[in-house]
């Protein structure tokens, strides 16, 4: 089913005739989702994906208490640092600008995706309001300008909420931003840092290698940069997993510095994800996310689930 939901997805992004079709099949499955409760949704989603019933009542995993959040713990400051365009803002005022990836445009308009509106160097294009990614540019001339422009007049229609029951991004007031392209003295897209805070503590970090190839390998480490003894994947969206690599990656001469300017980030929450890039040896922000994966991606060994689940206290 699953499988089915993303192939439907790139088709109603990517095809004029796909949206036609699908849209108005899109919108009475919303309707029918705004008439149906969180709760139920977000137990339908976790005993589909984990194949087990969530406990509400005594969660006792991660996945489980990822997901008593969704319900729970909603304040207005998730809905502000949820949002890709208005968190940098937040990070300013909290730890620094300097820590900003550079922002080339902004607009609400898709029209406005014009290769004289953007500037001659590599970017990445960004919806403020889903987690669906981005568009990278590397060369204006190879882009079919008015296909982007259809792509993201879409993404601006979609809440992403009714269908996640992430409450933070039902709120967010969609736009478009264009960012600089992070790449590293090799112009390749440097390793994507993910540093999991548990009542404004690091408990672990994931590290992304090669994301966006059948290379993706994802690998766990705590905070003396020791792996970790179990995975989290998420789906490549070929059949294969992101699971850990046979290899060692090099303790970031950044990790002092994330690991401090992470825990400053989480200490208004209960769980979050801070990511974090290293170009070079120079730290850029990437995002606050607070529930990893939808909490709807099994821990294996499963005992490491719970494990994990008993360390983050539910503090509401």
């Amino acid at each position: 089913m699953g499988k089915l939901k993303h192939i439907i997805a790139r088709i109603y992004r990517n095809s004029d005739i796909g949206y036609s079709i699908v849209r108005p099949i899109y919108k009475l499955y919303e309707f029918f989702l705004k008439n149906v409760s969180d709760e139920y949704i977000i137990k339908s989603k976790f005993k589909e994906f984990m194949g087990y019933k969530l406990d509400l009542d005594n969660p006792i995993t991660l996945n489980e208490k990822i997901n008593w959040l969704k319900l729970y713990d909603r304040k207005d400051l998730h809905t502000t640092v949820a949002d890709k365009f208005k968190v940098r803002d937040y990070i300013k005022s909290k730890i620094g600008e300097q820590y900003l990836v550079p922002l080339l445009f902004q607009s609400d308009n898709p029209k406005e995706l014009l290769p004289e509106n953007l500037p001659d160097i590599p970017f990445i294009i960004k919806a403020n309001h889903d987690s669906s990614g981005g568009q990278i540019v590397k060369n204006k001339a190879d882009i079919n300008w008015k296909k982007i422009q259809q792509q993201f007049k879409k993404r601006l229609k979609e809440n992403y909420f009714y269908s996640s029951r992430e409450w933070q991004y039902k709120n967010i007031k969609p736009t478009i931003i264009a960012e600089k392209l992070l790449t590293d003295k090799n112009e390749k897209i440097p390793f994507d840092y993910k540093i999991h805070c548990f009542n404004g503590k690091v408990r672990m970090i994931q590290v992304d290698i090669d994301r966006n190839s059948d290379s993706h390998y994802r690998n766990w480490y705590n905070a003396k940069w020791e792996r970790e003894p179990y995975k989290w994947s998420s789906s490549k969206g070929n059949g294969k997993y992101t699971d850990p690599s046979d290899y060692e990656i090099d303790r970031p001469d950044t990790l002092d510095n994330m690991i401090q300017l992470s825990e400053k980030l989480s200490e208004d929450f209960i769980y979050v994800r801070v990511d974090w890039y290293d170009v070079d040896g120079k730290l850029y922000f990437g995002e606050l996310t607070f529930h990893h994966d939808g909490g709807t991606s099994p821990i294996l060994p499963k005992e490491w689930d719970e494990n994990l689940g008993k360390q983050l206290l539910l503090t509401i």
